[in-house]
């Protein structure tokens, strides 16, 4: 049956209204189903940890699980690709981090680009990572060890998490800033690199605080500097890295992101309840331990670190000519 024209305009009209009734009432009901929050590495590091923080706190707020899936591999493309092929609903996240900004320079053929696809909806902290050494290891300063790697090139060992991750890029601007020639062995997590790290089969590591804090407490590895411009609440009597390496400053950052095309007022509303979390007591009491100095703010702010972030670190991977392995 033919609609005359009049009439057809008319449900035009209608439909336009409905659609602009519903828009906010589907962000009112957000999230009315459990929500997918990607982490790129593997359990126990410190991406891991935050993103499990994070999620359990929105879980709290919003009443809907906010389950945590480890997608490992590729320095946290494999994470990120799935986000950016993800309906824009609001219902998968990125727990995005340093490694998504080294990426960007450091992979050549990328199928999708971490600025344009992934929407920035909170930034949560940043974080030093902290210099650690197995306590047999012939060094008891930062001096000492850039000595000791500088009288045995090629011979001493770092591990990380994987390649590109903020634990390897933490190495690699030490060692471009340093002058030292140190062999990275990549892991599949960064508990497997601290594992070893323990049992003296590696001799460095550019750990987290977070994964990494109780081992040094406990004697069972020596912290030779944090990364941070600053001395770290979880490590007070540890030097920064600045006091042997002039200039040095790495901290880990941690942000929330989106498929591209999310609804802003999904995004508007993720951004209050994190920075509601941010500021909750039970969040603000494991600062200490992730040794992490909360960023929050709009999603603008993000945006703006994500992009100091990608500059930053594109010319430490052209300086080192680091490849994916």
């Amino acid at each position: 049956m033919k609609v005359p024209r009049r009439q057809f305009l008319l449900l035009g009209a209608g439909a336009v209204a409905l659609s602009a009734v519903l828009r906010p009432a589907r962000a009112e009901t957000y999230p009315s189903r459990q929500v997918r929050l990607l982490v790129g590495f593997a359990a126990g590091g410190g991406t891991d940890v935050v993103a499990r923080l994070t999620g359990q706190l929105l879980s709290e707020r919003l009443g809907q699980p906010f389950v945590i899936e480890n997608r490992t591999g590729a320095g946290s493309n494999i994470a990120a690709e799935m986000v950016v092929n993800a309906t824009a609903d609001g219902y998968t996240l990125l727990l995005a981090n340093t490694a998504n900004a080294v990426n960007a320079s450091l992979y050549n053929k990328l199928s999708f680009d971490f600025v344009r696809d992934i929407a920035p909806v909170a930034a949560l902290l940043r974080a030093p990572n902290v210099m650690l050494v197995n306590p047999s290891f012939p060094a008891n300063s930062v001096s000492e060890f850039i000595a000791y790697a500088k009288a045995n090139p090629g011979k001493v060992n770092m591990g990380s998490g994987g390649n590109g991750g903020p634990v390897h890029m933490a190495g690699e601007l030490f060692m471009m800033m340093a002058g030292v020639n140190l062999v990275h062995v990549a892991y599949r997590g960064e508990a497997l690199a601290i594992t070893d790290l323990l049992a003296g089969q590696i001799h460095a590591v550019f750990g987290s605080l977070s994964s990494s804090t109780a081992y040094v407490r406990g004697g069972k590895l020596r912290a030779l500097a944090v990364t941070g411009a600053t001395r770290s609440e979880a490590l007070p009597d540890v030097p920064v890295m600045a006091d042997f390496v002039p200039g040095y400053e790495m901290s880990t950052w941690y942000g929330i992101g989106t498929p591209k095309n999310t609804p802003t007022e999904v995004i508007d509303k993720l951004n209050t309840e994190i920075n509601a979390v941010l500021v909750d007591p039970k969040f603000k009491a494991r600062l200490p331990d992730l040794g992490g100095t909360v960023i929050g703010g709009p999603p603008s702010t993000m945006a703006k670190l994500v992009a100091e972030e990608t500059e930053k670190w594109a010319k430490v991977v052209r300086f080192a000519g680091i490849t994916p392995i």
